[in-house]
């Protein structure tokens, strides 16, 4: 049968473990049919939602989200580019964030984590009498960046 797979022709092709197709198939995210045996048999539409899974994985939507995503999908048809397209198209702005994100991390990599600890020499002056503190505990500046420091 050419238009199935075995968990470990799925995992070859895919480059993700069979432990983690087992956790996606037990999640919803992919789906299998069984054999009289009892081993997977996955058709070749899978390679590719395991490709968007670890892709949205990566950007940073949760489980959770993936599935929402995934269910947008036609289910009566092997996804085309044009829906790939459209599930897509919303994460410009979630990536932007994400690099944004990163990039204040590594300006803060050498000077200041904002925890509001004072503990290095430069957060005194960039969080003069723990302003950051006053807005909660744990690293304000990454929690609330936007909001720090407070004046």
């Amino acid at each position: 049968m050419d238009d199935v797979l075995t968990i470990g022709e799925v995992a070859a092709r895919s480059g993700v473990a069979t432990s983690a197709l087992r956790f996606y198939e037990d999640q919803g995210l992919i789906r299998s049919a069984r054999t009289d045996s009892g081993h997977r048999r996955y058709p070749r539409a899978v390679i590719r939602r395991v490709a968007f899974i670890v892709f949205a994985q990566k950007i940073g939507l949760s489980l959770v989200e993936i599935r929402s995503e995934l269910a947008r999908l036609p289910h009566n048809r092997v996804p085309e580019r044009a829906d790939w397209a459209g599930l897509s198209a919303s994460w410009t702005k979630r990536i932007r964030e994400r690099i944004a994100e990163l990039e204040r991390l590594e300006a803060g990599l050498t000077n200041c984590i904002g925890c509001g600890c004072l503990s290095l020499d430069r957060c005194q002056f960039v969080n003069p009498g723990d302003r950051a503190g006053r807005q909660g505990p744990g690293p304000r500046a990454w929690v609330s960046p936007r909001k720090w420091p407070a004046g």
